[in-house]
Formats: structure tokens, sequence, C-alpha cells
């Protein structure tokens, strides 16, 4: 549960944040509740990302993958998808998740899928499949962010601005 090492962001999304002063990748690598949990983010782009999580370590009591961290994984792609799709001068601030788990899984990777449902100005809802190794549908969820604009400094706005 290292550092990522390939994850695939568009050229012009990796120059845009660098202009900034911001390593987007690094941003999504290390450090975070889904590092520890071994998410790996392989894709991402406003329409689109994909990360994965290993089973292991992330189950419940019966050996089963945790629903919450099917949750963890859900809310990471749709976030970084949002964040994508608001752009640098925006934070997205995931406001509404829902996950419905479909079946149990007990080992392996499991993939998540996230692609836009709406894209808005002040709010983005991605839906998101996870599915085990064959390919069976794990979870389905769906997370709905806030875009907020950029504080000074790169950070989310203090609530006086």
């Amino acid at each position: 549960m290292g550092e990522q090492q390939h994850v695939k962001f568009p050229q012009e999304v990796i120059d845009e944040y660098s202009a900034l002063g911001i390593d987007v990748v690094a941003m999504f690598s290390a450090g975070h509740l889904g590092n520890r949990m071994g998410v790996q983010i392989v894709e991402a782009s406003a329409d689109r990302v994909v990360g994965t999580m290993p089973v292991e370590g992330n189950t419940q009591p019966y050996g089963l993958l945790h629903g919450g961290a099917s949750a963890v994984l859900a809310e990471t792609l749709g976030s970084v998808g949002a964040m994508l799709h608001g752009g640098s001068t925006k934070i997205a601030v995931g406001v509404d998740l829902n996950c419905t788990h479909h079946r149990g899984a007990r080992s392996g990777l499991v993939t998540g899928v996230a692609t836009p449902v709406h894209r808005g100005r002040s709010t983005a809802t991605y839906e998101v499949v996870i599915s085990d190794e064959e390919g069976r549908r794990v979870c389905s969820a769906r997370l709905t962010c806030l875009l907020r604009d950029v504080g000074r400094g790169g950070q989310e706005p203090s609530p006086a601005e």
C-alpha cells in the first residue's frame, strides 16, 4: 500500500495544475485515507476515473469487503472526477454518497469506474460501479460534490470569505 506509480492524468490537466505549483499526481498519492487502504488511481479525467483497491486489509469481521471500504473507493474516484471537472479554480467537496452493495468480495482487487451523471457549475454527480476481478458488480454508488471556489493559497475558503 505504498506510493501510487501509474496514475494516468491527461497531460493538459497536469500542465494546468503545474502552472499553479500543484503536483496533481502527488495530490492523490500519499498520506490520505485512500492511500492507507491501498486505493490506486489508474486513469483520471473529468469523463472517467478508474481505480483499484485490494480486498485484503479492507474486510469486515466475516472476511468480506467492508461496505465502508467500497464507499471510500467510490468517494475517492467520484471526487477526482468532480475536481477535474471543476478545474484548478474549484475544490470538490462530497455532499451526498449513496452505496448499494450487491455481492461480497473475499479476495483480490476490486475496480471502480466513475462516470459523470451531471456536471454543472456548482455541483457534479458521478456514478461509480465497483466490480470484482471476474467483472461482477459488487457495489453501485452515486456521489454528488459541491464545487467551491479555491481560496487564497489554494485552500478552501474560510466561512468569512
